[in-house]
């Protein structure tokens, strides 16, 4: 299982590649395994990517090494109404086929004490339009917003129902924003300047997650995780922009779950996550906002917390094969009155249904596959645009399809 370091660090660069999300713009599940069955799985760990979901799950996945990559395909665009000079659809898919890895490593260094790395992209939003939007600006809109945790774990077993962890979740972004002239002036900024066009801009921040794995029988485990707000650098390109001059942190989120044993050869888990997006500002503070971009209270894309709602099963089909099915439902992030600055993160899939299976090789190998569709789903404005009778009306759906392969012991 040893990795040659300047591989290992390739293929966490491939992590930095642009991709969209599906709860809000965080994604329904980390891991092609917790893919195929609608993110579920925070009492059910399977791989190496487990501490992205509940770190006390490591200590029960074994020494592996997991890497995957997955296929990504969101499909988005507007229709704008009523402003007599920029009607019309707008389609934001100039970009869509994006390619997101995903990276795990766990060792146990005695039967109850484990020690791990999880690297995977948190989320993203992206928006690239094909033509401008003359409401916005005069150049081809859009955005791009990436984001990357590398989690060093631990995880042990307390007793022989209990098991506790606790990563520290090392946060990496970087932003780009194009086709917002008209509000990079005095009037409408704060810094004029620092609003559009100004290519990439990283930051990055730290936060931690800790979670909890109890099996209650042989037929029932229960998972209950924390993962704190990730306290990132300023946009510096962008202060002009977002709230708090450039402030754009993580938000937090906490879920449980639960995994039953229904069959000797199937597992039901369900999962309840709720993230916090309406902690941070430049996230949460609404479009209308009486303030200028960039100020404490600017306008931002008016988001609030939602609850993802994530179930599955695991069917053990032979010795070699398992098959998993799942479903996903997330909370819309903003109201219908919100869609103006949506334009740049039309977020509005809201179900999702998935499929996967793992076919077991020799000496511990094994290919992971899964499926995922989101359902399209149109957002109509009311009175969003501020203009008397305009509206901005947001649509989008995505297919996602991934593959891994993992080798333990």
């Amino acid at each position: 299982m040893n990795l040659d370091r300047k591989k290992l660090l390739a293929l966490i660069m491939l992590l930095t590649i642009p991709a969209s999300a599906t709860d809000g713009y965080f994604s329904t599940g980390y891991g092609i395994k917790q893919q195929g069955w609608g993110g579920a799985g925070l009492a059910f760990p399977q791989d190496s990517l487990a501490a992205a979901t509940n770190p006390a799950g490591m200590v029960f996945v074994g020494n592996r090494f997991d890497f995957g990559m997955t296929y990504f395909r969101p499909i988005r665009g507007a229709t704008i109404t009523g402003t007599g000079f920029a009607d019309g659809p707008y389609d934001a898919s100039r970009h869509k086929n994006y390619f997101i890895p995903e990276i795990g490593y766990n060792h146990l260094v005695n039967p109850n004490l484990s020690l791990g790395v999880s690297i995977y992209g948190n989320g993203g939003m992206n928006t690239s339009y094909t033509t401008p939007i003359p409401l916005l600006g005069s150049t081809r809109a859009g955005v791009d917003l990436e984001q990357l945790f590398v989690a060093p774990t631990v995880a042990f077993k307390a007793n022989s129902h209990n098991a506790f962890g606790a990563s520290l979740n090392v946060g990496w972004q970087r932003f780009s924003a194009g086709g917002l002239q008209n509000f990079d002036n005095p009037v409408a900024s704060s810094s004029p300047g620092d609003v559009t066009n100004r290519g990439y801009n990283a930051s990055y921040g730290a936060g931690f997650r800790v979670g909890w794995l109890g099996t209650i029988s042989q037929y029932l485990s229960v998972g209950a995780t924390y993962q704190s707000r990730t306290y990132m650098q300023k946009f510096d390109k962008y202060k002009g922009l977002f709230a708090e001059q450039g402030g754009f942190d993580i938000p937090a989120n906490f879920a449980g779950g639960v995994a039953v044993k229904v069959h000797p050869k199937a597992t039901v888990a369900f999962d309840v996550e709720r993230i916090l997006y309406g902690q941070v500002k430049s996230i949460a503070n609404l479009d209308s906002n009486q303030a200028q971009l960039g100020a404490n209270n600017g306008p931002g894309f008016g988001w609030h917390d939602i609850t993802a709602i994530k179930t599955g099963i695991n069917f053990k089909a032979s010795s070699a094969l398992t098959l998993r099915g799942g479903y996903n439902h997330s909370g819309l992030p903003f109201d219908a009155t919100q869609t103006f600055f949506n334009l740049l993160a039309p977020a509005v899939v809201q179900n999702h249904l998935t499929a996967g299976l793992t076919w077991g090789l020799s000496n511990g190998k094994e290919i992971n596959v899964a499926y995922q569709h989101a359902f399209k789903k149109t957002v109509n404005g009311v009175n969003s645009i501020p203009i008397p009778g305009a509206n901005a009306n947001l649509h989008m759906y995505q297919d996602s399809v991934g593959i891994s392969f993992g080798w333990g012991r």
